[in-house]
């Protein structure tokens, strides 16, 4: 009978022509956008705390270690399965195929290949080997689209994370950076491998460390503290009563809603400094609250007012309860459109998890019910115009481009009135204006493909409410599965029919992904349309959504149920024409100076949609 052995082993130790299967009892990869998010912004900003533009490559083997957890291996002579940590492994894998596409055109790449596939005869292995996954993975390492219609959890979660992690990586770290995060992450990242050699002892090892001697929480030592120090022993007793009816609900909502409330609550009230991105700086308030806050308490209780046993008491059934009560409101209010509060979860659908530092910073346990949520739909708001502005503007808003950003706001913000609060908003967003505006007309790339989605259904949603419909951006935000939306090109993909405007191909194929001339509509729809003109194109439109139907004339008609979008048209003077085909005085196509004109529109429809009217009372959605 062979011992079980735990060896700390590198990403390269790990993955280098290794193969591992795993068990059918937990097949599906389950990973979503938050957890994609936290691991990127992790790897990519501890890799930051020590790069520097003028190191050699071989200076990153001073660089600090990370450590990425563990997993746990039951072997069988060559077969390898994973008990515990598929979740970890299968996105640490997207992530390596990311790094591989990002990189195969350059010639200073250390190659990941041998990390994420074998071949023999010809043919490739993936190392994470599940067979029903092998066509997805083989698609997105070749950069291909994959149909994840009628695919399983885990298929479509792959493409979707995949996708995450575009939108997540910094722009920063695909440059010059780009080799020396590769070899930090090869050669400075660790995973411990536990290693059974019975599914017995397998299984034992996952339950011991996950349901048995658990060591306490950094939340189970902040109760702890604030609870010895409450003098009254009834006071006491019902502070632990609140305290533990708040971790109760943390819990329904998810594994890590805990941990994040405390992060989000003391950054958003209490941090006065974060780290500076440079070598050997040293961590402040902000990074030692997002990895220990319960020392963090301790160590600046005074700055926090915890000075006496009433100063604690009030703290928990006071502060606590008012903002783990808002927390709590804001995570449904990103899961699902509630009134008033629309913004937060748009911001959420750009991944965008550092709008609840935002919305709590102005907050004060003092504030009213109405008061409290002008407060957050004001910030809401902000963010969300600020947001697409930058998208407009092919502006990255991750994690790591926009935290500082983010912080200093959060300092500015921190309590103010509401009439201070939208004055402060106001001024920044007018402020911004000037580099942040629409005047550029984005065009559709790998990079900007599902924010440029996002704001498509946005302008949509828009237009329906503001023509007296029932806005449906839930059904547009969707991008996989049977009921999916896709991005359509207005003019199908034939440089030939539009040889009197375009000198080449390639001057057509960037004009056609211009903003002017792209539509949403139903993944059922953008298919069956195919490769047929604009004059067949156009019937179809008309049966869309307002902004596809708007190209028709019959849009324009009296009757029809037209007069909401008539009477729109009016109200807010948005340029609206048809553009069709006819044997009348009509131009026959959809021609250059078309996609120009749509343009101005979708311009236009931003202005209103992003404007600082939203902010000043003249609320628009």
């Amino acid at each position: 009978m062979q011992e079980i052995q735990g060896k700390t082993r590198t990403v390269r130790e790990l993955l280098n022509g290794a193969k591992y299967g795993i068990d059918y009892y937990q097949r599906e990869y389950k990973w979503q956008s938050k957890q994609i998010a936290e691991l990127v912004n992790d790897l990519t900003g501890r890799f930051s705390e020590d790069y520097a533009p003028e190191d050699e490559r071989k200076d990153v083997a001073n660089y600090g270690h990370y450590f990425l957890g563990s997993i746990i291996i039951s072997q069988k002579d060559t077969q390898r399965m994973i008990v515990d940590g598929q979740q970890r492994l299968t996105s640490l894998t997207l992530l390596l195929t990311y790094l591989h596409n990002l990189q195969k055109d350059r010639d200073d790449a250390e190659s990941v290949e041998d990390l994420i596939f074998s071949k023999k005869f010809g043919e490739r292995s993936f190392n994470l080997n599940v067979p029903n996954r092998n066509d997805c993975m083989e698609a997105l390492f070749e950069g291909k689209p994959f149909d994840t219609t009628g695919k399983a959890e885990s298929v479509v979660n792959l493409v979707d994370r995949y996708q995450d992690i575009d939108e997540f990586f910094p722009d920063e770290l695909k440059e010059a950076a780009l080799p020396y995060f590769v070899d930090w992450l090869l050669e400075k990242v660790h995973l411990v491998e536990i290693t059974a050699y019975s599914d017995e002892d397998a299984y034992t090892i996952f339950e011991t460390m996950n349901d048995r001697g658990l060591s306490l929480s950094a939340t189970d030592m902040l109760k702890g503290y604030l609870l010895a120090n409450i003098d009254h022993a009834e006071k006491r007793a019902e502070a632990d009563k609140l305290f533990k009816q708040w971790l109760l609900k943390f819990g329904e909502d998810g594994k890590e809603t805990e941990t994040d409330f405390f992060k989000t609550w003391l950054r958003s009230q209490y941090a006065a400094k974060m780290r500076e991105r440079k070598k050997d700086a040293k961590p402040e308030d902000f990074d030692l609250i997002g990895t220990e806050y319960h020392r963090w308490i301790r160590n600046n209780a005074e700055l926090i007012g915890l000075t006496d046993s009433a100063a604690c008491y009030q703290w928990i059934m006071r502060d606590m309860d008012f903002y783990a009560r808002v927390y709590l409101q804001l995570l449904q209010a990103a899961r699902s459109l509630v009134s008033g509060l629309e913004s937060v979860r748009f911001n959420a659908d750009h991944g965008f998890t550092q709008q609840y530092q935002l919305l709590l910073a102005p907050l004060k346990p003092s504030d009213d019910e109405a008061t409290t949520l002008k407060k957050i739909r004001l910030v809401a708001d902000y963010v969300d115009c600020w947001l697409n502005r930058r998208l407009w503007n092919f502006k990255s808003i991750t994690y790591s481009t926009v935290q500082y950003t983010v912080f200093q706001l959060t300092k500015e913000l921190r309590g103010k009135s509401l009439d201070d609060l939208r004055a402060t908003l106001v001024t920044r967003l007018q402020e911004e204006d000037a580099a942040l505006n629409f005047e550029r007309q984005p065009y559709l790339n790998n990079w900007n493909a599902k924010s440029l989605h996002r704001q498509l259904s946005r302008m949509i949603n828009w237009l329906e409410i503001q023509s007296g419909q029932h806005g449906q951006y839930e059904q547009y935000i969707v991008r996989s599965g049977k009921y999916a939306y896709e991005i359509e090109h207005i003019w199908a993909d034939h440089y030939e029919r539009h040889t009197d405007e375009f000198s080449n191909a390639a001057e057509f194929g960037a004009y056609r992904n211009r903003l002017g001339g792209l539509l949403l509509l139903p993944k059922k729809v953008n298919a069956s349309l195919g490769d047929q003109d604009y004059d067949h194109k156009v019937g179809v439109y008309y049966s869309q959504n307002l902004l596809a139907k708007s190209l028709h004339k019959q849009c324009y008609e009296d009757g029809a149920g037209n007069s909401g979008f008539k009477q729109m048209i009016l109200r807010t003077g948005l340029p609206f024409r048809p553009h069709f085909k006819s044997d009348g005085e009509e131009r026959s196509d959809f021609k250059r100076a078309d996609v120009e004109e749509r343009f101005q529109l979708y311009r236009q429809i931003a202005e209103q949609l992003w404007s600082v009217g939203r902010l000043q009372g003249g609320d628009v959605e």
